[in-house]
């Protein structure tokens, strides 16, 4: 009897976790005075983000299908890496008149893409677009060597009716990270061996303090170690489901 009420047990746990996953994969819609901003998770980095009857799409890449999703208006993208930059999905979401922001690095690439450098801000349809440095202090592929450099990449900043929404891209807790303000929603990276772990992003978070936290890029980190290092602290964390089955 012992074991079949515990084989029930499991049954309903692993029911309720899988709805629960379900749910937070589900589109996070935010206030502001312009009207509501939806953010849609698709995978990894790739983030879709709708206001205004508009559509960006934030680094969309491989294995996003997007055939049957809205066309961009506009495609924002951080860096040059695969999970970040990839041309085909570019092409899959593009229209005669989309347009692209991205760092300079990107652009090289991107050629139809409109540089904008660490510490640059551009507007858009309604938006203002910071880009904030992105780039690792100690971890690299090998002595002396750095994943991503320092003003080779992009996190965003985008404001939207007095709502700031924050992008880091693939960084560090770098000192820019740290020292932002008056952030609304964080979107934070980590993943080793590539950005951070996680207690570091908890860290960086506490120093910036935005009022919502949410960890995308995080793939192979244990999300409740972010979670437990920032309880108390009186910033909400959200664990939404990057990676859909």
């Amino acid at each position: 009897m012992r074991t079949i009420l515990s084989l029930a047990s499991v049954t309903v746990l692993l029911a309720t976790l899988t709805s629960a996953a379900l749910a937070a994969a589900e589109p996070q819609i935010f206030p502001t005075s312009a009207g509501p901003v939806k953010i849609t998770p698709l995978n990894h980095a790739s983030t879709l983000i709708e206001a205004g009857g508009k559509i960006i799409y934030l680094d969309p890449a491989k294995p996003v299908d997007f055939s049957g999703r809205p066309k961009a208006d506009l495609i924002l993208i951080t860096d040059i890496h695969g999970d970040h930059m990839d041309p085909d999905s570019i092409k899959a979401v593009s229209k005669a008149d989309t347009e692209v922001i991205s760092s300079p690095a990107v652009a090289q690439t991107v050629t139809t893409a409109k540089p904008v450098a660490n510490g640059e801000t551009k507007t858009w349809q309604g938006w203002t677009i910071d880009a904030i440095p992105a780039y690792n202090i100690k971890r690299g592929p090998a002595p002396g060597k750095l994943f991503h450099d320092k003003g080779r990449g992009n996190g965003y900043v985008l404001t939207y009716g007095g709502k700031r929404f924050y992008f880091s891209g693939d960084t560090e807790g770098v000192p820019e990270m740290r020292a932002l303000k008056n952030i609304d929603v964080a979107f934070v990276c980590m993943n080793l061996p590539y950005t951070m772990p996680p207690e570091e992003a908890a860290d960086a978070v506490k120093a910036f303090h935005p009022k919502v936290v949410i960890p995308y890029h995080y793939r192979g980190s244990d999300l409740s170690v972010f979670q437990k290092a920032l309880a108390g602290t009186g910033i909400e964390v959200r664990l939404l489901d990057w990676y859909p089955k």
